[in-house]
Order: C-alpha cells, then sequence, then structure tokens
C-alpha cells in the first residue's frame, strides 16, 4: 500500500509546482519582471481586441489574460510560456457566441477545461508531435486569413452578422458600410497599421500595438470623432461563481467543448514547443517544458477564467514571444504581467472604455498579417508536392469550414501521401540464385522483399509475385523487410495458397524474430505445405528446393 501511495504521489508531484519552477530566479528577477511588464503592456490591446472580435466583450478578454495568464504561469509545464485569449480561440469560440449566446461561454471554458486537463492527466501531451509541418502552418495561414476578415465589421464601423461564414460576413460588413463612420473607422485602421509598422522598424524596443492604440485613442478623442468604442469596464475583477448548467446547455456545448478543448491543446502544445527552442538576448534556448503538465495547467487555466466570466485559454505564440525575447527566465514574468493588466483593470478602466473599436481592428489585421511568414511559405510550396498540397488544403479547409475539421483532413491527407510514399519504397525482387548453377535452377524464383509488407503495399507485392511462370518452388526472403502488419501478413497467406494451388511449392527464408508471432498468429507457417518450409538462411532453403527440383524430374522420367 505505502508503495503505491508513493508512486501516484510522485505521478501527481510532476502536475504540481515546485521550486525548480523559479531556479535562478535570485539572479533573472530583474529582467523576468521587466519582460512581465513589456508583455503586459503588449497583451492589453490583443486581450481586449480578442474579447471584441469573439462577441463576449473587451472584459472578458481582459479577464481571461488575468486570470488565465495567472494560473497557467504558475500551474503550466513551460516556463517562459504566457497564456490568454488567442486568434485561434476567437475563431471557434465566435460562432458558439453567435448560436448559444455569450451566456454559453463560461460554461464552455468550464468544460473544455475539464477536458484539457484529463488529456494532460492521461499523457497525451506528446501527441503534438505527431502534427506535421505543413498541416501546422497551413492551419496558421487559415487563422490569419479568419482573423483578418473578421475584423471588417470593426473596420467598416458596422455591427456584422454573428454566426456567417467569416468570408460572407466580412462581404456583407463592407456592402452594410456608409459614409461618414466608414471614412473614420477607415482612417483609424489605417493609422494603426502604418504606426505599427513603423515603431516596428525603426523602435523595435518599444511596444507597437500599445502605441498605435493610444495615438488613435488621443486622436478619436481630439478630433471628437463618432466611432464605436469598447465601452464602460468594471473597474474590478468579479467575484467567481459557478455558471448556470443543466443536462440541456451541457448536451448541447459538448461539441463545441470538445472542439475547444482540442484547438486549446494544440495551440498551448505548439507554442511551448515553439518557445522551448527560442533563445533570449544572451542566447541561450528557453529550455524544456512538460507536454502533460502544460495541458493540465492550460486547463485549470480555462476553468479558472469561466468561473470569473473569461473565454477559453491557450498558450499564446505571440505573447511568449515577446516574453523570451526580453529576457525571461521564470514563471515570474508572466506572473507580472497578469498583475500588470490587473493593475490597468484597478486603476484606468475609464481610459480603456474610450477606445475606437476599429483601432482594435486595426491590431488584430496587423498581427494577422505577421502570423504569416513569406519564406515558409515558399519553403513549404517548393518542397514537395504532397507536402505544398497538404498545406493549401489545411488553409482553405480552415477559412470555408472549422479549424478542427481542417486539422483531421490535414492529418488524413498528410497521412495519405506519407502512406503512398512508404508504399513506394517497399519492393519485391527476384534474384539470382547465388554461387555455382545447378540443373534445373530454372525453375526456382528467389523473391526478396524490402521495405515495408503492410496495407498500402500488401496488394501490389502480391500481384507481383503471384505472377511468376514455369516455376516448380518459390522461395520468398523475408530477412529485409521491417514492417510487417496484420494485412501483409495475409497478403503472404495469399500469396502462399495461390502458388501451392498451381503446384509451386513455397518456402520462407529469415522471418524476422519480431515478426514471427504474427506470422504464426495470421496462418502464414500454416499455409506452408510443410512446416519444414520454413528456414533461416538462404544456402539451406535453394538446397531444398533443389532436392525438391530433382525429385519432380524423377518421377517424370520414372
Amino acid at each position: 500500500m505505502s508503495t503505491g501511495l508513493r508512486s501516484g504521489s510522485l505521478a501527481l508531484a510532476r502536475f504540481l509546482p515546485s521550486r525548480a519552477d523559479y531556479a535562478g530566479l535570485r539572479h533573472s528577477w530583474r529582467t523576468d519582471v521587466f519582460a512581465g511588464i513589456t508583455v503586459g503592456i503588449v497583451a492589453l490591446p490583443l486581450a481586449l481586441a480578442f474579447g471584441v472580435s469573439s462577441g463576449v466583450g473587451a472584459e472578458a478578454g481582459l479577464i481571461t489574460a488575468i486570470v488565465a495568464g495567472l494560473v497557467a504561469a504558475v500551474m503550466g509545464g513551460s516556463h517562459v510560456q504566457v497564456s490568454g485569449p488567442t486568434g485561434a480561440m476567437v475563431v471557434v469560440l465566435a460562432p458558439v457566441v453567435a448560436v448559444h449566446g455569450t451566456g454559453s461561454v463560461a460554461l464552455v471554458s468550464l468544460m473544455a477545461g475539464l477536458m484539457v486537463c484529463a488529456l494532460g492527466i492521461s499523457g497525451l501531451g506528446k501527441t503534438v508531435a505527431f502534427i506535421p509541418w505543413p498541416v501546422v502552418e497551413g492551419f496558421t495561414l487559415g487563422i490569419a486569413a479568419i482573423i483578418f476578415l473578421q475584423q471588417v465589421p470593426l473596420a467598416t464601423g458596422t455591427a456584422g452578422t454573428p454566426g456567417h461564414n467569416t468570408l460572407l460576413a466580412a462581404i456583407e460588413a463592407a456592402s452594410g458600410a456608409a459614409a461618414p463612420t466608414v471614412l473614420l473607422t477607415l482612417a483609424l485602421v489605417a493609422g494603426v497599421a502604418v504606426v505599427m509598422v513603423l515603431v516596428q522598424k525603426y523602435f523595435p524596443a518599444l511596444p507597437a500595438s500599445l502605441l498605435a492604440v493610444l495615438l488613435a485613442t488621443a486622436a478619436a478623442e481630439l478630433l471628437r470623432l463618432d466611432v464605436p468604442r469598447i465601452g464602460a469596464l468594471p473597474h474590478s475583477l468579479p467575484s467567481p461563481s459557478l455558471p448556470a448548467m443543466d443536462l440541456a446547455s451541457v448536451g448541447a456545448l459538448a461539441m463545441p467543448a470538445v472542439a475547444i478543448a482540442a484547438l486549446a491543446a494544440i495551440e498551448s502544445l505548439l507554442s511551448a514547443r515553439v518557445a522551448g527552442g527560442m533563445a533570449g538576448p544572451d542566447g541561450t534556448p528557453s529550455g524544456p517544458y512538460s507536454p502533460d503538465r502544460e495541458l493540465t495547467g492550460q486547463g485549470l487555466a480555462s476553468i479558472a477564467a469561466g468561473l470569473f466570466g473569461g473565454m477559453p485559454a491557450t498558450g499564446a505564440i505571440a505573447r511568449t514571444a515577446v516574453n523570451v525575447r526580453s529576457g525571461a527566465k521564470t514563471r515570474l514574468s508572466a506572473v507580472v504581467h497578469a498583475v500588470v493588466l490587473l493593475a490597468i483593470v484597478y486603476l484606468a478602466a475609464g481610459l480603456v472604455g474610450s477606445i475606437p473599436l476599429a483601432a482594435l481592428g486595426g491590431v488584430l489585421m496587423v498581427t494577422a498579417a505577421r502570423m504569416v511568414s513569406r519564406r515558409t511559405v515558399a519553403a513549404i510550396l517548393r518542397s514537395t508536392r504532397s507536402d505544398a498540397a497538404v498545406f493549401v488544403l489545411t488553409a482553405i479547409i480552415t477559412v470555408a469550414f472549422d479549424l478542427i475539421v481542417a486539422i483531421q483532413i490535414g492529418l488524413a491527407a498528410a497521412a495519405l501521401f506519407t502512406l503512398r510514399k512508404f508504399a513506394s519504397l517497399s519492393s519485391v525482387q527476384r534474384e539470382e540464385i547465388a554461387g555455382p548453377a545447378a540443373d534445373g535452377d530454372d525453375h526456382i524464383a528467389v523473391f526478396r522483399l524490402d521495405g515495408a509488407m503492410f496495407f498500402g503495399a500488401a496488394e501490389r507485392i502480391l500481384q507481383e509475385i503471384s505472377q511468376v511462370r514455369d516455376v516448380q518452388v518459390a522461395i520468398i526472403r523475408l530477412s529485409q523487410l521491417r514492417m510487417l502488419d496484420a494485412t501483409g501478413a495475409h497478403a503472404l497467406v495469399e500469396v502462399i495458397s495461390a502458388l501451392e494451388l498451381r503446384g509451386i511449392t513455397v518456402l520462407l527464408k529469415g522471418v524476422r524474430p519480431d515478426h514471427l508471432a504474427l506470422v504464426t498468429n495470421v496462418g502464414v507457417i500454416r499455409s506452408l505445405r510443410h512446416h519444414k518450409h520454413l528456414f533461416e538462411d538462404l544456402p539451406a532453403a535453394v538446397e531444398h528446393a533443389r532436392s525438391h527440383v530433382r525429385r519432380n524430374a524423377a518421377a517424370a522420367t520414372a
């Protein structure tokens, strides 16, 4: 019992905070605090913009950045990951809000958070490594396009049509725009974009998005522009409470919660994986992360955000990158980022409420454009036809249908192309018998199976061997067969049976030890004419084949 308790305690301990999370804090706390302040400033306009874009409001975006950012910083599996509302989550959440209302967000956050925690506890964190690069980049391109299109209503000063396809909603918003509002909002968007680009180019150390929003807000106030604003924000965090729930609402939100949980897990793990390889100003990488703990931490972050009226959260690669480049070494920086945002809620909520929505739309349009690397897109399109096809397919489906569907189809397409390539590497070669020739060798065929014999290649290999003519004995060499599955083993049974029915004796040579149980259980050995027709070395198999040919010749002349 004590051993079981000890192992259970060790298993639980890997999900809990420890002193190791803050190793080196004595030397890095100053840079951690500075990095946290920098990320907090960068995160403010993004949190507000993502909240507005998702349909739940700027308040929910800010709450999520504070609460989820703090919980994920303490409980997550990465030392430098910064969590909060993200563009990908907005894309999934906006249709949920349009169909089920803003009241559904807290409940779906709780449900999705519990699912992400379950994924972490079950040890599925490492599965993100199996997502191919073209799928990830196609997914990113599709998200960037959706985020850009979602800002068209804000950029044109129109309300938009919730729940519609993003492209159609953008077209409707643009066609419904009216002067002079659309001219004013487009001017604000253009001004924000110009400021962000120039600041990033000439003053990269400054928070470009925050400066752009401040200048746009100042211009709107000084010129008394009649444009939509964020509106009143609370001067404190709301008290935590459980959302109203019943079987009907839980059932209705089950599938959206699954989609949100899948997206939260994938995006957080991808962000943590990228952050782990990033180097700070001193050139040292951020270091390893725990995938399973990262999932449990992100799940707890979404649960906490839901209790405070926020939205589901994920690891945010843009804010994480700023954190790493600012010199962050420990989780203190992500904690400080949440504290900075909390201070803004208590001290500057009134000022934040006067920000024009068009300014936030401009920030997200520029952010979306920067999500796509031209160099990366060009590299994928120049790689292979199959990878380029997977990339384009994933991006198109992301925009046209759904993010989770896009990942599923992208993975399926990538797997299909991989299996096709793998199957092409599998082959069957007819070999000459080594050594001095003997009478009757022309009636013996030696086949060598290379690569893999699995469901993708078995049928082709079966046809090639079955077409042999004028042969009395067929030796099938299996020692070079690296992979064999049940379909491949069954194909061997069919090959042996077909040849034996034609009077051709089949000898098997070199069954690998790791394949022996499979060929035995599927019936490969049983399909041989005699159990002694299984050999470990080729000379013995050739000599046995020659004896068969000699006996057949003697019987024909008798």
